[in-house]
């Protein structure tokens, strides 16, 4: 399944100042695009130029082959200037990473993902959750399906939540397998490689949102979308028959989802001492800034975008160095690093008060933004509940 092309891909600059240029560049239509709801075209083409869309692509495949701590800089520093533009990198990334570490795309569809990816963008999401069933890492089997046919298959089904929309170049689409010959009591479960601009796939604009108002998270619906024989993929299911969700623990190449909404805090510590140094009431005659409960304020951020920054790149450093022992609590640690970047937006809104809540301040934004952390698996009472058990055990 090993593809036979190797593309000329961008190796992304992942210096300080790099990076910082296109967090600056981002930011720049990220109002507007938060403003619109608009897919933002314009973010995800700043990504492109600076080869990070493609960053994580294996080095096989002609690409950089980044691992999980640089890739959380990456989209730290997209976080930072629009996390919605961020949220679409990182489904991409994960994809290309997945691949990278286990050949399983067919070699025809992945050619054409690396091809369309030179000439542009090309944005992947893995496409999983569904209107009835919910969140798929709390269980349960999706009711799209995958019929098999003489020639392939044919789609069917309801998505929710399908981040990117109709820009995504590619969906990996979670489905149970129609078979003549399955198992009606325990089908084949997978995933299938589904190109965007197929005839059959049809989007409902669902998405009005409190956050991320750009990432175009709507429901797609796939009505007898005609597939390669190839197209399906299948996820084993453990030992004991049982099938569990990948997405239902933590793993390395899941932190990127936290590093953007810690990119989401930086910007607004950076709102929040803009505002400070810019501010001057009349009765104080000098900027807010130079006030010890300002100054106690900024270093209150400061410390918990400290404290999610070492847990992030901590565990990822010792998962890098080969320390397994931290696996188990690689979940915990995710909600660890949500609150303390959602503790320190609110952290600045609270301080500034209503100035902070207008829609003429960025803050009001970063704080909507931020709070999305909350939604990607494994959830905060799934993941206390597991550890809660692994200690009790």
């Amino acid at each position: 399944m090993t593809t036979t092309e190797v593309h000329a891909l961008p190796v992304p600059d992942l210096s300080d100042e790099a990076l910082a240029a296109v967090t600056a560049e981002v930011a720049e239509t990220a109002a507007e695009y938060d403003h619109s709801g608009a897919v933002p075209v314009r973010g995800l083409e700043v990504a492109h130029r600076a080869g990070l869309l493609t960053a994580t692509v294996g080095q096989r495949y002609g690409g950089p082959g980044l691992g999980a701590r640089e890739t959380a800089r990456v989209l730290t520093a997209l976080g930072e200037g629009d996390p919605s533009v961020a949220l679409i990198v990182a489904n991409t990334l994960m994809a290309h990473a997945s691949q990278a570490a286990n050949v399983h795309w067919p070699t025809a569809l992945y050619d054409d993902v690396l091809a369309r990816s030179v000439r542009g963008p090309a944005p992947v999401n893995a496409i999983r959750a569904e209107p009835e069933l919910g969140a798929p890492a709390r269980g349960g089997l999706p009711k799209t399906t995958a019929r098999r046919t003489s020639s392939g298959w044919i789609l069917n089904g309801h998505k929710a939540y399908a981040t990117g929309g109709a820009a995504l170049a590619y969906h990996v689409v979670w489905a149970v397998a129609d078979e003549p010959d399955g198992d009606p009591d325990a089908p084949r479960v997978g995933h299938v490689i589904v190109a965007g601009d197929l005839p059959g796939i049809t989007w409902v604009d669902t998405w009005d949102h409190l956050g991320l108002r750009a990432s175009n998270t709507h429901d797609v619906v796939y009505s007898d979308v005609e597939l390669p024989a190839d197209a399906f993929i299948e996820i084993p299911r453990g030992a004991d028959g049982v099938y569990r969700d990948p997405a239902a623990a933590a793993g390395p190449g899941s932190f990127g989802h936290p590093a953007l909404y810690l990119g989401v805090a930086k910007a607004a510590r950076r709102a929040f001492a803009d505002f400070a140094r810019s501010r001057v009431p009349a009765a104080l005659g000098r900027p807010i800034a130079t006030t010890e409960r300002i100054q106690a304020v900024a270093g209150e951020i400061d410390l918990q975008i400290a404290q999610a920054e070492t847990l992030l790149h901590g565990a990822l450093l010792r998962l890098e160095a080969g320390d397994t022992t931290i696996t188990p609590h690689l979940s915990v640690l995710k909600v660890a690093i949500a609150r303390a970047v959602v503790a320190a937006v609110q952290t600045a809104v609270a301080a500034l008060g209503n100035p902070a809540l207008s829609r003429r301040n960025s803050l009001e934004r970063h704080l909507r933004d931020v709070l999305c952390v909350r939604v990607h698996p494994p959830q905060e009472d799934t993941a206390l509940v597991a550890a809660g058990k692994r200690v009790l055990k």
